[in-house]
């Protein structure tokens, strides 16, 4: 990456983070807050915990197709503006229905997928993998940072101090969008980064697609389902109060970390994908069975909380390349799309769903359910096709180059399974086996000018 390049990414790395951090710190102590508002039921808890999912989920492609048309900038801003006022609401409330309100708000500046339009803008299809790397990375240890620093800043400043921080970074991540991201010199529609309404069709036709975006759905269900039971289980079973929860998270959080890089490079390097994807599923549904039938002693929390972060992070790592190998050459954003708003939908579904059987059930049947997902999950996931290890790869060609001619001669080239040559747009989208496909060949070929 340039300079340039590298300035643009590590700045929307960092709106991205400001923005998710306040979001993620939420998690681990929302539950035992919401417990002093006026109004709180078990359910409304939940709702409160998810809702922004519901707002994310929902407008997250209108808001990154009205930035084709307005501008990129001009749309995180507002985005980010809107999280602010959702924050302040919900910080400023002393009853549920405020905090929902607020958390509905919070979700509706849904700008994820402005921020990676913008990336693809202003990084060459060269950089734009190792871009969009460093943003995913950011994204992943945000989560990691919030989940220990929620609980220490919760004893700190309070949680609705950490709404108000939350207004805080929104601002300062506006600051960043303003003052250091560059402006890009022209928009483009990045089938590559963002959403094409006439893809919409053949992702949502893909059944390999739909097995990965039901699973991103079923992860955050349990994930936010959980987080409206664990916290107080910490407390009953372990003694620690929500605002030294951290104590916990922390060594859980180190050893998932442990397990998912070499999971990650055996996956990748000995091509063993669906083996260590079903493994991690399988570990999820363990996880939330042993919650639910270990009679909450401590040791099997503990274990099965380990066993459940070690997942998450696998999958986490795994799911958005699997999107990546299974997505047709020119719809990978359409894909990633979809994928996102699954991921929203299941964190509403989770916090709505997961405090309503609370409510009703009580938390062991919480995790039964989050476990029976899981299993259905488990299902999907063995009956995947085994990933084909194709990634995508984009080249610039020739202003007045033949697309038919073109496409013929790359399909030719040995690691190459897919072409589609876009002349309005010079690229030439291709799926190709990275062990195979000589990249110094293929661009000999293109004629770019």
């Amino acid at each position: 990456m340039s300079k340039h390049e590298l300035r643009a990414a590590a700045s929307l790395a960092g709106v991205f983070s400001v923005r998710l951090l306040g979001l993620f710190m939420i998690y681990p102590v929302f539950a035992s807050y919401a417990h002093h508002l006026e109004g709180t039921t078990l359910y409304r808890t939940g709702l409160a915990l998810g809702i922004y999912g519901l707002t994310q989920g929902l407008l997250q492609i209108p808001f990154g197709l009205l930035s084709d048309r307005i501008g990129r900038k001009l749309m995180i801003v507002i985005g980010l503006i809107v999280f602010g006022v959702g924050s302040a609401v919900a910080a400023a409330s002393s009853s549920i229905e405020g905090v929902i309100i607020g958390r509905a708000v919070q979700g509706g500046g849904a700008v994820g997928s402005v921020i990676l339009a913008l990336v693809a803008d202003l990084t060459s299809e060269e950089s734009r993998t190792k871009a969009m790397a460093l943003v995913g990375i950011t994204i992943g240890a945000s989560f990691m940072v919030a989940l220990v620093s929620g609980p220490l800043l919760a004893g700190a400043i309070g949680v609705d101090g950490i709404f108000w921080l939350m207004a805080l970074l929104a601002l300062v991540g506006i600051a960043i969008v303003q003052f250091v991201v560059p402006r890009p010199l022209m928009l483009r529609v990045n089938a590559d980064a963002e959403t094409v309404p006439g893809m919409l069709g053949s992702i949502l036709g893909n059944l390999e697609l739909l097995r990965l975006d039901f699973g991103i759905f079923a992860l955050h269900a349990m994930l936010t389902a959980g987080f409206l039971v664990v916290p107080g289980l910490l407390h009953a079973r372990l003694g620690v109060s929500s605002s030294t929860q951290w104590i916990v998270y922390l060594p859980i959080l180190l050893l998932s970390a442990v397990v998912m890089v070499p999971a990650i490079i055996v996956a990748e390097k000995y091509r063993c994908m669906k083996g260590v994807f079903v493994g991690a599923v399988t570990a999820l549904a363990a996880s939330q069975w042993m919650l639910a039938l270990g009679d909450s002693r401590k040791y099997v929390v503990l274990a099965a909380l380990a066993l459940f972060f070690a997942a998450f992070n696998v999958m986490e790592a795994t799911l958005p390349s699997l999107i990546t190998k299974s997505s047709p050459a020119r719809a990978k954003g359409t894909a990633t799309g979809v994928y996102s708003s699954s991921q929203f939908l299941g964190i509403f579904v989770g916090g709505a769903v997961g405090g309503w059987v609370y409510q009703n059930a009580g938390g062991d049947a919480v995790f039964s359910c989050a476990g029976a997902l899981a299993l259905l999950w488990l299902l999907l996931a063995a009956t995947m096709r085994q990933p084909s290890y194709l990634v995508t790869r984009l080249l610039r060609v020739g202003s007045t180059v033949d697309a038919r001619q073109l496409s013929a001669t790359l399909r030719r080239l040995p690691g190459v399974a897919e072409v589609v040559v876009v002349a309005d747009e010079r690229l030439a989208y291709l799926k190709v086996d990275s062990k195979l496909f000589d990249d110094a060949r293929a661009r000999s070929l293109v004629g770019a000018d």
